[in-house]
């Protein structure tokens, strides 16, 4: 007799060529992961040749319910940890049925960007820092926190090791090695400085695939912390007081940056983000003016500043970057709920192509 564990682990690829495609997307609110499976044919390695399928958009709050039908577009293929063999997740898009893409589609835009000629010309490179907070199931209380009660004050959690100081490593090694099953090209983990949040790092990646890489990075969190029964939370801000926030940093390069004086070019293109330093504030995630205090790593977010090893900066330039006067510098001012899409080619369109 076959138990469920069997069953969910059964290898398709002895007894047939057909593969089971999960398509996943952004959802309404612009922060949520949703998607659905198919079974296709044979396995598909090029996305272009997988079929554009539809979602009910009413159910997602992407489309009015007499109009509700959303059209999806393949655009990245990572293999599938969760069921292995050839199956596969599948990055999508939204588009209304005339082709249109819907207003929560931040993908169409960034693309035309990383497409624009100057912009690949540069070969712009992106590390993206995810920080996240694991939440007990039902009190919605981070994990190893006394319900109702807090832990000892932050100092020993970052980084840490051993069971009074470091909550949730099963469910982090979990992610770190589906991620590099799935093909994502995520180059690190750590625990954070509040107990109970942690961080993982993708890139350095090229463009768009960065985003890419960090939608389905966070949904194989998502799944594995649904088996794990733990709610995962990229809140700003998810415990108010004297406990730090959760962000996004996006490490950024592009080929002038990295050459022989970069390092002028890196500080022309720090001083365009200073100017539109609002736009970008405005676009960089749902209640971070809870977590860009000044205060636990964070410059205030009405105040634009850089400097060299400095995490209470809006911008970081790294003392190697500044030793070998060339490299990349980090934007800290993302919040850890941010679009990627939005993030990264509004970082390469103000930096590359707006002309002051």
């Amino acid at each position: 007799m076959s138990s469920l564990s069997d069953l969910i682990n059964l290898n398709l690829c002895d007894y047939t060529d057909k593969v089971i495609a999960e398509y996943i997307w952004v959802g309404g609110s612009g922060k949520d992961v949703r998607s659905k499976a198919r079974t296709i044919s044979e396995y598909v390695s090029d996305p272009s040749k997988l079929p554009k399928w539809n979602y009910d958009g009413s159910s997602t709050g992407q489309a009015p319910g007499e109009d509700s039908e959303v059209i999806l577009y393949p655009q990245a293929i990572f293999r599938d940890p969760f069921r292995r063999g050839n199956n596969i997740l599948v990055i999508c898009d939204s588009y209304t049925p005339a082709g249109e893409p819907i207003p929560t589609n931040k993908r169409h835009a960034a693309a035309k960007i990383f497409s624009h000629p100057d912009v690949v010309a540069e070969e712009p490179w992106y590390g993206i820092e995810q920080e996240y907070t694991l939440l007990q199931k039902d009190v919605k209380w981070p994990i190893g926190w006394p319900i109702g009660g807090f832990p000892g004050p932050q100092g020993p959690y970052y980084c840490s090791a051993g069971a009074d100081k470091t909550f949730g490593r099963d469910i982090v090694d979990a992610h770190y090695k589906a991620c590099l099953y799935a093909g994502v090209n995520i180059s690190g983990i750590n625990g954070e400085v509040m107990p109970g949040q942690w961080e993982f790092q993708v890139g350095p990646s090229v463009g768009i695939s960065a985003a890419d890489e960090l939608w389905v990075a966070r949904y194989i969190l998502e799944r594995i912390t649904e088996i794990a029964g733990v709610v995962l939370s990229f809140d700003p801000k998810p415990i108010p007081g004297d406990w730090n926030g959760a962000g996004a940093h996006t490490n950024y390069s592009t080929k002038s940056m990295r050459k022989e004086g970069g390092y002028e070019v890196i500080k022309k293109a720090i001083e365009k983000l200073g100017l539109r330093h609002k736009e970008h504030i405005a676009a960089y995630g749902e209640g971070n003016e809870r977590r860009l205090t000044g205060r636990h790593e964070t410059a205030d977010i009405n105040t634009f500043l850089w400097g060299v090893a400095n995490r209470g900066a809006s911008i970081r330039v790294g003392r190697d970057t500044e030793k070998s006067g060339k490299g990349y510098f980090e934007d800290r001012r993302p919040a850890s709920n941010m679009d990627p899409y939005t993030v990264t080619s509004m970082i390469a369109e103000t930096t590359i192509l707006w002309k002051p």
